[in-house]
Order: C-alpha cells, then sequence, then structure tokens
C-alpha cells in the first residue's frame, strides 16, 4: 500500500514537472519567435509605376552576362521552375503560373520570382493576360529586402538583357539586319537590347502590331525598320531573328532561312506545350541552350528530343560557355538556335540590379 502511495505521488510530481518545463519551454519559444521577428523591418514595396520609371534593359544587360558567366561555372544556385496550371472553369482560369528563383555565388541577395501569364480572361475586363512579383531577399540574414510589384516588367527586361548577350556571342559584327517574329513586349526589349550590341536594321513581322511596333521602335532607337507580309519573308532578309510568341505552334521553316548564315534567338518557350522551332531546325542548328536542365523540359530541346532527332548530347554549348570562351559561338554559314527559357541566374541577377537602384529613391 505504502509503494502504491508512493509511485503515485511520483507520478504526480514528475506531471507537474514536465508540465512546468514544457510551459516554460513554450514561454522561451515564443519570446524567441517574437524577439526573431519583431527584429527585422518589414520588406520595402516598390510599385508597378516606380519599378518601370526607374529600370531600363540597359541596366539589366552587365549583370545578366555576369549571372551567364557564374552559372557556366556552377556558381549559381537554380532550381527548377515550378509551374502550376490553372484549368478554366465557372470560378478561374485559364492561365498559368511560373515560380523561379536562385543565388549567385558572392551576391549579397537572391531573388524569387512568381510570374502569371495567359490568363488570356483578364482582356474582357481590361486587365493585362500577365501579372507577377520579384521577391528581394538579403542573403546574409534571410531576410525580405523588397516586394517589387512589376507585373512581367522585370522579366521582360532580363529575358531581353539575355537577347542581347545571345547577339553579342552568337552572332558575328557583319549580321547587322535583325528580324522580330512577335511584336509585344518582350519584341521591344529584345529590339532595345540588339541596339546596344551593335547598329542593326529591324524587319517586323507579327499576325497583329507590327506596324505599331515597328513605329515605335524606329523613333526610339533611331534605326530603319521595315514591315513585311509573312515569316517567310522576314526570314528570308534576316542574319538574326528573335522569336517571341506564345509558343503555340512553330513560326518559321527550314527552307526559309538565310542560307549565308543565321542566329535565332527564341524566348517564346518556357513549358511543355510550346514550341516555336521545328525539330529540324534545331537538328541541323548548333544548338546553345541557356540551362540544358531546363530546356530539355520547357525548351525548344524538348521537342526535338520528344521527336528523336536531337539528344542532350548534342547540344553545342550552354551560353554561359560560350560567354566564358570555353565554348566557340558562330563559325561560318551555320544555323545557330539560342535556347532562351528563363533562368533563376537571370531572376537573381535583374532583382540585385533593381534592388541597389530603387533601394536609393
Amino acid at each position: 500500500m505504502f509503494k502504491s502511495i508512493a509511485l503515485q505521488a511520483i507520478r504526480k510530481s514528475s506531471a507537474r514537472g514536465a508540465a512546468s518545463l514544457y510551459s516554460s519551454g513554450l514561454q522561451q519559444q515564443v519570446a524567441t519567435r517574437a524577439f526573431a521577428t519583431a527584429g527585422f523591418p518589414p520588406p520595402r514595396l516598390f510599385d508597378y509605376e516606380t519599378v518601370t520609371s526607374n529600370l531600363t534593359v540597359a541596366d539589366a544587360i552587365e549583370s545578366v552576362e555576369a549571372a551567364f558567366k557564374a552559372l557556366a561555372k556552377g556558381k549559381v544556385d537554380v532550381p527548377m521552375p515550378m509551374h502550376i496550371g490553372i484549368e478554366e472553369s465557372s470560378v478561374a482560369g485559364p492561365g498559368d503560373c511560373h515560380i523561379k528563383g536562385g543565388y549567385v555565388s558572392a551576391t549579397p541577395t537572391f531573388t524569387v520570382k512568381l510570374a502569371c501569364v495567359s490568363f488570356y480572361k483578364n482582356v474582357e475586363k481590361g486587365l493585362p493576360p500577365g501579372s507577377g512579383i520579384f521577391i528581394v531577399v538579403n542573403a546574409v540574414t534571410g531576410t525580405p529586402l523588397g516586394v517589387f510589384q512589376e507585373n512581367r516588367f522585370m522579366t521582360d527586361l532580363r529575358t531581353g538583357a539575355a537577347g542581347a548577350v545571345a547577339m553579342k556571342y552568337c552572332s558575328s559584327p557583319e549580321q547587322d539586319v535583325v528580324g522580330f517574329i512577335g511584336c509585344g513586349a518582350i519584341a521591344k526589349n529584345m529590339a532595345r537590347a540588339a541596339a546596344t550590341v551593335r547598329p542593326i536594321k529591324g524587319v517586323a513581322y507579327a499576325i497583329d502590331g507590327a506596324e505599331e511596333f515597328a513605329a515605335e521602335m524606329s523613333a526610339e532607337l533611331g534605326v530603319p525598320f521595315e514591315v513585311v507580309s509573312s515569316a517567310e519573308e522576314l526570314c528570308g532578309k534576316s542574319d538574326i531573328i528573335y522569336t517571341q510568341t506564345p509558343g503555340a505552334s512553330t513560326v518559321l521553316e527550314k527552307d526559309w532561312l538565310n542560307p549565308k548564315g543565321v542566329t535565332i534567338i527564341a524566348s517564346g518557350s518556357d513549358q511543355p506545350t510550346k514550341c516555336e522551332i521545328p525539330p529540324d531546325v534545331l537538328a541541323a542548328s548548333k544548338y546553345i541552350s541557356d540551362l540544358t536542365k531546363q530546356t530539355s523540359k520547357v525548351g525548344e530541346l524538348r521537342s526535338a528530343l520528344k521527336a528523336g532527332v536531337m539528344t542532350e548530347a548534342d547540344v553545342h554549348a550552354e551560353l554561359g560557355e560560350v560567354v566564358n570562351g570555353d565554348k566557340v559561338g558562330r563559325e561560318g554559314n551555320e544555323i545557330i538556335v539560342v535556347d532562351l527559357t528563363g533562368t533563376g541566374a537571370q531572376d537573381a541577377a535583374i532583382g540585385q540590379v533593381a534592388w541597389d537602384k530603387l533601394s536609393q529613391l
């Protein structure tokens, strides 16, 4: 009996001790959490007007070129993009959401980006079909520094910057007639970027908007632009071709291309349902990816792999390898395809540029 009473007393004492320890530990966790969250200032919010009035594609080119160099050296942590498909229903969609990000070694920030595209029902409401934000994070403390409401503006800038890098390293100085298939926002940044590489003459083709694009770019850049009636005509005139369409179907054919050699810089394919360049053109080309592990899944390379006309061993180089001089760019009258799906390295680069510039405002 005395033994039973003693055991009960020990159990009660242990329970009270455990409860006291749990309560103490919980209070400590709450206090620590409160201290941690209280110690971080809220991120600064930069609205669309602030972003668009203070950043240009020229701001991004140098940093994006450096990011490609670092990427080729294995100095960038770039996870595979996340894709969320929003199927059309009575309450949602259709649309797509991409989440990308990256960290360039030895830089003070990293970036995570959320980009929403192809929400075409927005047009009926007087809204654009795409939107998005960049979150720039302190790489020392892990604290979000800034949220940039860029609505794909910064994405388009870094895509244009990649187009400039591709033209600089994968074309020759004599190639100065530049064609644009698709004449939307990305095409404008590609034109601005191309004009920073060398003097150009522009050729434009699109189902809609080519006249307005050519007039605007000619006035802004001070270069001549010609509007043509077909993609075939554009291909016959162009030394360099930028393609930036929704990617629902291929936009050119091998027989249309300039026999003196052409550099095709394709940026319309960034998910498995898209394709701008036919597999036979890819197979006949010196193919250069921005990131092979990505283009094989969501870029132009994917369709060539699926058709069985290429393997990953046929990839000549990643763009950063050409930038670094590890692989050659143009050699003679060849077809070069540069497949730009957009990497987290570019997002990290433009994120750093945006923070450096806009945080001073």
